[in-house]
């Protein structure tokens, strides 16, 4: 291990944390054998006399991203004459072309060789190249102009409230899936939800997953958020479903096999998987016999797609398409890691053999990314034309599965033997280790931050807002070295003022609105940084308190906010108000102690009244301290969910397990195997729900609330 000096010096220049404030506001130092173990994962030699070399200064930096305010880019010029004469030009990336000149003393010298060369060019916002030749040296950098904000909705800057729904859409039920919700479950319920108001639907993230593994099924663990996860595919609406009188006969012999994965709960994802990859395959069988072979409109586009997506998606599919043959040879096989190692190189010998002996295989993984696309798009379409203002929703995952296809079509910026978490808070008090491999912040910028951008044009394509999980991850993320507990992290920095402006370019250019999940610890440069570029905060109502520890007053929540009463990650209200998690988490022995496990009954008495207080303050509940605590109801329910529609927030959404009275949460953080977490699904079928009275009129007085009237006025 490095002295205490040595490792201070690496660990700042590599951008690792030397301490942080918890979420109790104690300071917390890392201890030296972690950051010695998070160096090493990087790459640094530790060794008290290593050879170290200082850093070759280039001409340019690798990529520069700013704004029309702060457009120029810092050059390294040593030794050179002052009236040496350098030639600029920056080529768009629609092809036009601007250039000039400058000498060097007529630059701002911010250091000994560092020169402030300003871009005094129109330039528009976008991508484009930089070219500098000065002294028989050049240099090229990728030059990204980015708006100063991010982008908001009209109906919003002119102040409308609008409220939503939220869902995990594996979990629909409806008598025409097969056994796992899909992109039609979600169209059958649009048109019903817009006439009620609704305005937005958040859904999970729809990343892909492996098919050749259907029993990894977090989807914030995914093999690549670029793609989608093609279970959502809903087969009877394939164009070559309607044209395949045998796979219809076979879909009708088989509806008891589907009547059973309807029924059961919680999703039978392993038998979902062998009937709909069994069709898929012979759809797929159709689509080539019958459009490929003969160069149809449809199959012209399908080739505009795969075009479209380019390299990306051919190594996506490669991916799966090795996975699946994998899976299918002796032994277990759970992904890259697991495969020979000479098919770990995307590059091998191997591995493009592979690629010309099964083009087909990688064929038919790509055409089911273009119908789960096409499909996902059809929705957001559907939405917009019945009028609402956002339609889909969408989520990205902060991290992927070290085992999946991103990890290994890019695997020089991944960093094995770590793994990304979260320091202990109030949901997981142990601390969290989620087992997904973080990305190095230099080798980002290596890339020009290429793998990012790509992943918010990807994610952004087909919804009119998205949720960033874990929105700290643009400024730091913590690091748990392996074999250490997940208390033991340390938080790595990534460059936050870049990534924000990266994020409101393709804000901007896909009109999606942004909002940062900032729950837990949350640095005060990540705050700032919301603000400056318009990120939308992701409020929660259990935890919205003053210094008092009341609850905050609606009037009080901020405009550029999502409101939720519950989340994906906390228990259903009716669960939060029994109890119900608590007792879970016991029984899951979540709790580092007994005395903890008391405080959190005591603390949850507590808020317990003190929303009652706060609802009845507000004119939504009629409650005197002294009186006993109500059993839960659905008016009570209701009362909260007005509470938070009251708010200032411009957006708001319902989820539908507290409409349905729900006690067994998605997902208990913290846990792997303990909890059946992603495969529960609704209690009944969500087009049933919203034809009942009482749901009706909760969601009518939700609507009253957004306009700012009182619904109980």
């Amino acid at each position: 291990m490095p002295d205490d000096q040595l490792l201070a010096q690496l660990s700042a220049q590599y951008g690792l944390g030397e301490a942080y404030y918890d979420h109790r506001g104690e300071y917390r130092k890392f201890s030296n054998a972690a950051r010695s173990a998070i160096l090493l994962a990087m790459g640094v030699d530790l060794h008290p006399n290593a050879e170290r070399k200082t850093a070759h200064k280039t001409l340019l930096p690798r990529v520069r991203v700013c704004t029309h305010e702060d457009l120029y880019c810092d050059l390294h010029l040593e030794g050179l004459p002052a009236d040496s004469v350098i030639q600029v030009s920056v080529q768009t990336e629609t092809g036009a072309g601007y250039s000039g000149t400058q000498r060097v003393d007529q630059l701002a010298q911010l250091e000994a060789g560092v020169y402030r060369l300003s871009l005094n060019a129109e330039l528009p916002l976008g991508y484009h190249q930089l070219n500098v030749s000065v002294a028989g040296q050049s240099a090229s950098c990728a030059l990204i102009i980015a708006p100063p904000r991010c982008h908001e909705p009209e109906v919003i800057r002119q102040g409308q409230r609008l409220w939503g729904v939220s869902l995990q859409l594996y979990t629909l039920r409806s008598a025409n899936n097969w056994g796992v919700g899909d992109f039609a479950d979600l169209q059958t319920m649009i048109p019903e939800l817009a006439r009620q108001g609704c305005h937005l639907i958040g859904l999970n993230p729809l990343h892909a997953l492996r098919p050749a593994d259907a029993a990894q099924i977090s989807p914030y663990s995914p093999s690549h958020r670029d793609f989608l996860n093609v279970f959502y595919i809903s087969v009877p609406s394939i164009p070559e479903y309607a044209g395949s009188q045998a796979v219809q006969t076979m879909v009708n012999n088989a509806q008891p096999q589907l009547q059973v994965l309807r029924s059961s709960s919680p999703v039978d994802y392993l038998g979902v998987a062998r009937f709909k990859f069994q069709v898929l395959r012979l759809l797929f069988a159709e689509f080539h016999r019958n459009e490929l072979a003969h160069n149809t409109p449809r199959a012209g586009a399908f080739h505009s797609y795969v075009q479209q997506q380019g390299e990306a998606l051919r190594r996506h599919a490669l991916y799966d398409a090795l996975d699946q043959y994998f899976s299918t040879q002796p032994g277990h096989h759970w992904g890259w890691r697991s495969w020979p190692v000479q098919f770990h190189d995307l590059h091998s010998v191997d591995v493009q053999e592979f690629a010309r002996t099964h083009a087909t295989q990688i064929e038919f993984y790509m055409y089911l990314q273009w119908l789960a696309s096409d499909q996902l798009a059809a929705t957001q379409k559907l939405a917009r034309e019945c009028g609402m203002s956002l339609g889909l929703y969408g989520d990205v995952a902060v991290g992927v599965d070290p085992n999946g296809s991103e990890v290994w079509s890019n695997r020089r910026l991944y960093v094995e033997g770590v793994a990304v978490g979260a320091p202990p808070d109030p949901l997981a008090l142990k601390g969290q280790d989620w087992g997904i491999p973080p990305q190095h912040p230099f080798e980002l910028q290596r890339q020009a931050y290429q793998p990012f951008i790509q992943m918010l044009r990807a994610t952004m394509r087909a919804v009119g807002a998205l949720r960033i999980d874990h929105v700290m991850t643009l400024c730091r993320l913590w690091w748990v070295p392996r074999g250490m507990e997940a208390t033991e992290g340390v938080y790595v920095h990534y460059p936050l003022d870049d990534l924000m402006k990266l994020v409101a370019l393709e804000s901007v250019r896909n009109q999606c609105l942004v909002i940062g999940e900032d729950l837990g610890t949350v640095p005060d440069a990540m705050r700032h940084a919301m603000e400056r570029f318009a990120l939308y905060h992701y409020k929660v109502l259990f935890f919205e308190k003053g210094f008092d520890g009341q609850f905050k007053p609606p009037h009080d929540y901020p405009q550029r906010a999502l409101a939720v009463v519950t989340t994906h990650d906390l228990p259903p209200f009716k669960s939060w108000w029994q109890g119900d998690d608590i007792a879970l988490r016991e029984r899951l022995q979540m709790y580092p102690d007994a005395a903890t496990q008391q405080q959190v009954l005591h603390e949850r008495e507590v808020d317990r009244r003190l929303l009652l207080l706060a609802m009845t303050r507000t004119g939504l509940w009629g409650w005197h301290e002294h009186q006993p605590l109500p059993e839960y109801s659905f008016a009570l329910m209701r009362a909260a969910y007005l509470y938070a529609g009251l708010s200032q927030a411009a957006l708001l959404v319902i989820q539908p397990e507290d409409l349905l009275g729900m006690t067994d949460p998605v997902n208990v953080p913290g846990t792997s195997v303990q909890h059946a977490n992603w495969q529960r699904k609704l209690s009944e079928d969500l087009s049933v729900t919203l034809q009942n009275k009482e749901v009706q009129e909760m969601l009518h007085a939700m609507g009253r609330a957004r306009l700012g009237e009182h619904p109980n006025g």
